[in-house]
């Protein structure tokens, strides 16, 4: 089977600004493959985000999230520590990896919706 027609999911996530939040995953790699005024998808190699439009969220209160499965967690997370992101607040960065089981480690971004992504991997 291709790639372009493997089985996958794709997280579909509030933007309360579109331009602010295409900034913030755009120093994140990822680049703007279609926006209108009501959704927005972006993408990174095989990783793909979709944003809806929700100009009224309140980011300390969102409760949507997705999980980023990748097969490099340190690399990703090495990459994106570079950034100088926060660590603390809305948008964070919070790591190193931590061992979710023994097999399986986690790190989180908060983006600037409140919208928490746990980047999943080995």
């Amino acid at each position: 089977m291709s790639d372009d027609l493997a089985d996958r999911i794709t997280a579909n996530l509030p933007a309360r600004d579109f331009n602010e939040t295409a900034a913030f995953y755009q120093r994140l790699g990822f680049e703007v493959d279609f926006r209108d005024d009501g959704w927005m998808m972006m993408s990174r190699g095989p990783l793909d985000l979709e944003f809806f439009s929700y100009p009224d969220l309140d980011p300390f209160q969102s409760s949507f999230s997705a999980c980023v499965r990748v097969a490099a967690l340190d690399a990703l997370y090495s990459e994106w520590s570079t950034l100088a992101l926060p660590t603390q607040s809305i948008p964070r960065l919070q790591g190193p990896p931590w061992a979710i089981t023994d097999d399986l480690r986690m790190f989180a971004l908060i983006d600037p919706n409140g919208s928490l992504l746990r980047c999943l991997g080995p």
